[in-house]
């Protein structure tokens, strides 16, 4: 599958000394990912929240991600929020959370009911006031912002940005709108120099092929997602295995909302559902680039 990256950023990319100046962190408030604000916020959680944990290991991602109270974070589509109630109390009143959704074109692509869809654009446009909903304590201010739109308020004022299980439509739909293009240079022009961008991403069985692993079952490969972020110009830092589950073994034909929590393709109380949930989640990727800078 082809795609027409914007890669204007990675001429940039000579000589040794941006190597050694990319390796240096993000110009971030100087306190230290904090083990105590985390399990503050975790314990703060709704059970349906913490039911998730054991598969989706937020404490240690967002530790592997170099996340800090007092950061200004993009959370690329933040949904109903799972991981936002999280970072919300971590990042705290001296942080900020900047939500990053769908473009409004992008939701025809993934189901033509207009009446859908519109609920969908309306989401995106009262999502601030969903979020101050919440009435989170202490929590981090809060901005709201649409990919392929974003506003140059946001250029170049992240600390970091996060991509949590958000890329395999815009990759699948690429060829037809460009967004997963867009996408990739927004968190580029998003972030400060050295800022951190961080991908847990549902990921597809080395021996899949390119266009079954193209996000129409939800997964994408990893090398894929390395090429995609180092020819916007990041630099690829680390992988990690934290939320890695060998037990899903997708054949050709599933898709990764056959698991849990969505559980698509089953009944309640039959022996293929009882299957599916001894399966978990789906096996992720979990990816560290940085900005150089």
């Amino acid at each position: 599958m082809r795609h027409s990256f914007i890669s204007a950023a990675s001429s940039i990319l000579v000589g040794s000394a941006l190597l050694v100046s990319a390796c240096q962190t993000a110009s971030a408030p100087s306190m230290q990912y904090n083990p105590a604000a985390m399990a503050s916020s975790l314990a703060a959680q709704s059970s349906e929240v913490k039911a998730r944990y054991n598969a989706r290991h937020p404490a240690e991602t967002l530790e592997f991600f170099g996340i800090r109270p007092g950061m200004t974070v993009v959370e690329a589509l933040p949904g109903g929020g799972w991981y936002t109630k999280i970072l919300l109390p971590y990042l705290g009143p001296e942080g900020r959370l900047e939500a990053a959704h769908y473009p409004d074109g992008m939701w025809p692509n993934i189901r033509t009911n207009k009446d859908w869809v519109a609920e969908r654009v309306e989401e995106t446009r009262v999502w601030p006031e969903k979020a101050a909903g919440w009435h989170i304590e202490n929590a981090a201010s809060i901005g709201s912002f649409s990919f392929s739109e974003m506003p140059a308020r946001v250029d170049g004022t992240a600390d970091a940005v996060l991509f949590i299980r958000t890329l395999h439509n815009l990759n699948r739909f690429e060829d037809k709108t460009g967004y997963f293009s867009d996408v990739l240079t927004d968190a580029y022009r998003a972030l400060k120099p050295g800022g951190i961008l961080g991908v847990v991403q549902h990921r597809a069985p080395a021996d899949k092929t390119g266009a079954w692993a193209d996000g129409s079952h939800g997964y994408l490969k990893q090398d894929y997602m390395i090429k995609a972020f180092e020819d916007v110009g990041f630099i690829f830092e680390a992988a990690s295995e934290i939320n890695a589950n060998p037990k899903d073994k997708p054949g050709d034909t599933d898709i990764v909302w056959r698991l849990a929590p969505t559980l698509a393709t089953t009944k309640e109380n039959t022996p293929e559902r009882e299957a599916i949930l001894a399966i978990g989640e789906s096996d992720r990727m979990t990816l560290r680039f940085r900005k150089p800078g």
